[in-house]
């Protein structure tokens, strides 16, 4: 892959994708060094890294914006993208500068308090890459360098301070139909990435680079060999199809060097094609940061067949055990509709605590308690030359956008959506590669005919397993992560009107909104800059948020009609609104 490159050339022009961009000369001069130690323990006022936190809590202790004063938020600056398809990304900020990725293959390093841009880097892709969703969802930083992973299954190093590219290495072959959209995780000085194309026949795995020089350290495949532990799940030879695809960032634990990744769904869809319980997939494994071995997992849906693509990773957080006894543990909503409670361990395995339903479903009939594992209806359940109705649907109680959590109030914040079914066809289907590795004949979405409501905001007391308060939205779905904040706020988009708002933490008031330009599915943050605290968030509708609402418009006899078109738009509270939360 080559690179193509707007540095800060002094009132030049330069030709890029078809278009002429000028640009004064505006380089970044003061960059100090990322270290590990402000990876692992932030300034209260940077975001850097996807979810801010290696515990994935996407929670900033930041509370100049707070309760009392966020109907004064407006926007300090906006900056218009110039493309168009789903903006998921977080701005990142570090040093005074963020560095946003946006579909098309670009990253942008802005000034976080003015929005003047310092440089543009925008990866000239493999022509027979063919990615299934066109997006992207953040970079990571370390030292002078910032990390960005290319549809093109490239991983790829910049020079924070020029955009100026210092190493790319392949991570996958995209002949094979790997592609990758998800923010790198940066840990003990390694690269964390991990790729898409489960629907394609790939072979998962997550692998890590030496941060430095590029040089791969590790690479571990999520669906394991015959010779290898959880190889004896799949009948011969299904292994190397087995998809177990990676897409979405990790979490990390310092103190015991453990990464915990989730893993997508099984391939071909169809669990009869390929009996046994297919590990790791819809599992969440962890896997040592030095060596990359898996040192425990728990997989959520054995023979998985709904495309409940279990890929994010859990949050990290303190709970009750069975025994009430406090212990490091593991939050998850997962798409199959259940949240689940897990203790992690040191050594690596993770055991079960509790797994409650979070939306209604009518595949899951029972969890055991005391391994959690799942007892389905097999009536439901997808199979070779069948149709079968089951919900939640495809894309499941929550697709990929992010879950936050409060220590302040003790919640995890879920982007929940409910009564969306799957009518599923299945079908046989030969492997042939960089082709669709699926077997269905149909599939159809459907909105249950006694829908109140789609999306909504959940608020859930991980200590008990309570549900809190929820935040419905009658028409719309909600695709959009989740932000908390110390000033006693979350701050979401996600829905088909266009609102980013922000709600009170405690109860689910909606405090603020502001309609932008387009959808908001964007990965909120916030930073500080000279004393200041800002709220940012990219919008841009795109992606299989567009699909939903296609379906949800039409059920309820409403426009589906959502601009599209990128921009990032930053708020801050009019002066003399300001003051510290108590």
């Amino acid at each position: 892959m080559q690179a193509k490159h707007l540095g800060f050339v002094a009132l030049a022009s330069v030709l890029m994708l078809g278009a002429v961009y000028a640009q004064d000369s505006f380089g970044i001069t003061d960059y100090p060094p990322v270290t590990d130690d402000q990876l692992i323990n932030p300034a209260p006022g940077d975001w850097p890294m996807y979810r801010r936190t290696y515990d994935g809590q996407g929670y900033s202790p930041l509370d100049q914006i707070n309760k009392d004063n966020v109907a004064q938020l407006v926007p300090a600056w906006s900056y218009s993208t110039g493309v168009v398809e789903g903006h998921e990304s977080p701005p990142v900020v570090v040093n005074g500068v963020m560095f946003v990725t946006t579909p098309e293959h670009h990253v942008f390093a802005l000034n976080a308090a003015t929005g003047q841009l310092y440089w543009k880097y925008t990866a000239d892709i493999t022509e027979n890459t063919n990615p299934s969703h066109p997006t992207n969802r953040g970079v990571a930083v370390l030292g002078d360098k910032v990390f960005y992973a290319a549809h093109d299954a490239t991983l790829v190093a910049l020079d924070a301070k020029t955009g100026e590219e210092v190493w790319s290495t392949e991570v996958a072959n995209v002949d094979e139909a790997y592609y990758m959209t998800l923010a790198p995780l940066v840990a003990d000085g390694k690269v964390l990435i991990g790729v898409s194309g489960g629907e394609y026949g790939i072979r998962g795995f997550v692998a890590a680079y030496d941060a430095e020089t590029g040089e791969e350290a590790w690479k571990t495949y999520t669906i394991p060999a015959p010779d290898e532990p959880g190889g004896d799940t799949w009948p011969e030879g299904a292994y190397v199809t087995g998809a177990g695809s990676t897409w979405s960032t990790g979490n990390y634990d310092p103190e015991s060097k453990l990464v915990y990744w989730g893993v997508g769904n099984a391939g071909p869809w169809m669990g009869d094609q390929r009996p046994g319980d297919n590990l790791y997939t819809a599992s969440t494994i962890a896997l040592d940061v030095e060596t990359g071995e898996i040192k425990g997992h728990f997989q959520y849906n054995h023979n998985e067949s709904f495309d409940w693509d279990e890929v994010t990773a859990p949050i990290l957080v303190d709970l009750p055990n069975k025994d009430g006894e406090t212990v490091k543990g593991l939050v998850n909503p997962t798409r199959s509709g259940i949240l689940w409670a897990l203790e992690r361990t040191s050594e690596g395995p993770i055991n079960f605590i509790w797994g409650e339903k979070y939306v209604p479903g009518d595949v899951v009939t029972a969890i055991d308690p005391e391994t959690g594992r799942l007892s389905y209806d097999e009536s439901k359940k997808p199979s070779t030359g069948t149709t079968k109705t089951y919900c939640p649907s495809v894309h499941g109680g929550r697709d990929w956008p992010s879950t936050a959590y409060s220590p302040d109030t003790g919640l995890l914040y879920i982007p929940a959506n409910a009564n969306m079914c799957t009518e599923l066809t299945g079908a046989e289907v030969e492997y042939e590669a960089g082709q669709p590795f699926i077997g269905f004949d149909s599939l159809e979405f459907q909105v249950t005919d006694d829908a109140e409501y789609i999306g909504s905001v959940q608020a859930w007391d991980v200590a008990t397993g309570e549900m809190k308060w929820e935040h419905k939205f009658p028409r719309s779905g909600n695709w959009g992560p989740i932000l908390a904040t110390g000033g006693g706020l979350i701050f979401s988009g996600g829905t088909n009107d266009r609102m980013f708002r922000a709600y009170d933490a405690e109860n689910g008031d909606v405090l603020w909104e502001q309609k932008l330009n387009s959808g908001v599915i964007g990965t909120p943050s916030t930073f500080e800059v000279d004393g200041k605290q800002y709220v940012a968030v990219q919008a841009g509708y795109g992606v299989d948020a567009v699909f939903n609402n296609t379906v949800i418009a039409e059920h309820f006899g409403i426009s589906s009609d959502v601009p599209q078109g990128g921009v990032v738009w930053v708020f801050e509270v009019k002066d003399g609104a300001v003051a510290s939360a108590e």
